[in-house]
């Protein structure tokens, strides 16, 4: 599902999807996280039964070197995947880490408990250990479902990138220029920014034009697959400061001729 997804986010944008197909990743990225919620809940519910009927473990000496020889393979694939998905921002590729990683705690659960078991003679203490490997790959699955949910509910981007566009536009309002209506969210590998600019009323169309634009490459410069829009309005007008809400509603104004 991973890949299929991948490639239909990877498609340009059509007619029918104008702001493109990113936001598919999200639907990968949430399918992984249940698979990753069933997971933990299969190893919760088994740990729970041992635990409250200890059963001697059986001979695993083959199986524990099979185990952990499949663990270090998905480990190293699992990093692989983590480093190219945060370096491309996919969130896809980062469920399918977390999914391997799953396995890899799993073993490593189970290499442990076998091991304290063996050397203290104390069964309870197997189903204990997978319990607390449950509860890590929960939390993994809950934290991957809820990014997901809140690319598809287009969220704002996280705190730190919104600190470095409001330090950009710092630099800016030093020198005369208002913004308001800071309005952002991320589709899966691709940013969007939408703002408003007020500049001076007495600059012309040409001045106010060259200065969003330097904002809108000052802004992809920090986000390089971002999508900027921008409203240019006259600082001085009353009503340029009426539009901030996003449910807008239709103004009048009389016109001179």
């Amino acid at each position: 599902m991973a890949l299929w997804m991948l490639t239909l986010a990877a498609l340009p944008a059509d007619e029918e999807h104008a702001y493109g197909y990113s936001k598919a990743e999200y639907f990968s990225s949430a399918f992984e996280g249940f698979l990753i919620l069933l997971a933990a809940i299969s190893i919760g519910y088994a740990a729970l039964v041992r635990l409250v009927d200890p059963q001697p473990l059986a001979e695993v000496g083959v199986g524990l070197m099979v185990s952990l020889l499949a663990s270090a393979i998905n480990l190293a694939t699992a990093r692989i995947l983590l480093r190219v998905g945060r370096e491309h921002d996919s969130i896809s590729l980062e469920a399918d880490a977390q999914h391997l990683m799953t396995d890899v705690w799993t073993s490593a659960g189970v290499i442990v408990g076998v091991a304290l078991v063996w050397l203290s003679g104390w069964l309870w203490l197997d189903p204990t250990i997978a319990l607390v490997v449950a509860a890590n790959i929960l939390w993994t699955a809950f934290q991957l479902m809820r990014r997901s949910l809140s690319g598809l509910l287009d969220a704002s981007l996280p705190a730190p990138e919104l600190a470095r566009i409001e330090a950009l536009l710092a630099r800016h309002r030093a020198q005369g220029i208002a913004f308001h209506a800071l309005r952002t969210r991320r589709a899966g590998s691709r940013s969007f920014v939408s703002l408003h600019v007020l500049v001076p009323g007495q600059w012309t169309v040409q001045q106010g034009h060259d200065r969003v634009e330097r904002i809108e490459d000052e802004i992809r410069e920090l986000l390089p697959r971002a999508h900027v829009t921008t409203h240019l309005e006259p600082l001085e007008d009353p009503l340029s400061m009426s539009d901030q809400d996003l449910e807008r509603r239709p103004r009048s104004r009389i016109v001179s001729p």
